[in-house]
């Protein structure tokens, strides 16, 4: 697979979140640098935070797009995660700034202008960060090969742990930071509209203890991806069920599907009917190790097979 094949099979959602949120870190930086606002500030480094990450997981999911190698020979799936824990670092860097900033706004509230610049730069983040995340959420349900007949919010949520890592990280770094226009929003116009010049601090704490959840959040998501997580259940029962439909296949002896980035390896023993000879069983075995790669949620398929013992298991 080439590279250009490999970027095309990329992320698109973290590769669009990257290039949305730095346009959104420049107009938000130019009106933070002009209106002395501290709420535009946290904001304006959530989306350079973002920006810095989603470049990062981009390039990381085009390398986990790279073939086995002989060295390697389960793939490259679990780079993805390599990435996104470089981007937890980012996030947490800018979250403690951005509390450091708000905590010093809330002790030493100053009022700050351009008024009317802040709320259309706010509104522009709204709309831009929206659509990103309407897109993460798209992709997460197309990942995880769930029903799209429902409310695609409530879809996303139930669905996010299916997904690639990147597309994770994608949903809740725009879920956040679409939450923190809002609240920038609403800070601005308290300290500029009425007066409240303490919400500055405040909302900018607010942001920035957002930027921690997403830490922790995708922090973990990827520490138990890099160790090695099982797939879930739903998934388990899907596959297991798959190896049951064959009339050969009597029971499953033992299974362990672990999952790596968005896909999955299987390793497992099926029991068959009594009576196939070595060669017969031998065939069922590539029609059934066949039968699972070809699903596409399947990067590879090690199978063993012995004649039924007697015992269920599955």
């Amino acid at each position: 697979m080439g590279f250009m094949e490999r970027v095309k099979k990329g992320n698109t959602s973290s590769g669009l979140a990257a290039l949305g949120n730095t346009f959104l870190a420049l107009i938000k930086g130019v009106a933070a640098f002009f209106s002395g606002n501290g709420a535009m500030f946290a904001t304006t480094m959530h989306s350079l935070a973002d920006a810095v990450n989603q470049g990062f997981v981009f390039f990381g999911s085009v390398l986990a797009e790279s073939p086995p190698s002989e060295r390697f020979p389960t793939g490259f799936g679990r780079v993805i995660n390599i990435f996104c824990m470089v981007a937890v670092i980012v996030v947490s860097v800018m979250a403690y700034e951005t509390l450091k900033e708000g905590w010093h706004l809330f002790r030493h509230p100053e009022d700050s202008g351009n008024l009317w610049l802040n709320i259309g730069v706010l509104i522009a983040s709204l709309i831009i960060d929206g659509a990103i995340l309407v897109k993460a959420m798209k992709e997460i349900t197309k990942e995880s090969g769930e029903d799209q007949s429902g409310w695609i919010v409530t879809s996303a949520f139930k669905s996010a742990k299916k997904a690639s890592p990147a597309t994770r990280l994608v949903f809740y770094e725009d879920l956040v930071a679409t939450s923190g226009a809002v609240f920038a929003l609403i800070g601005v116009l308290l300290s500029q509209v009425f007066g409240f010049l303490t919400a500055d601090g405040i909302f900018t704490m607010i942001i920035g203890v957002l930027m921690l959840f997403v830490a922790f959040r995708v922090g973990y998501d990827n520490m138990i991806g890099l160790i090695g997580v099982s797939a879930p259940a739903d998934v388990e029962k899907k596959l297991t069920e798959s190896l049951l439909e064959d009339d050969a296949v009597v029971d499953i002896y033992k299974i362990r599907i672990i999952q790596e980035g968005r896909t999955y390896h299987v390793e497992g023993t099926v029991e068959l009917k009594k009576g196939f000879s070595l060669a017969e069983a031998d065939d069922i075995k590539f029609r059934l190790s066949d039968k699972l790669m070809r699903l596409p949620e399947v990067a590879d398929v090690v199978l063993g097979i012995i004649e039924d013992n007697g015992e269920k298991n599955r």
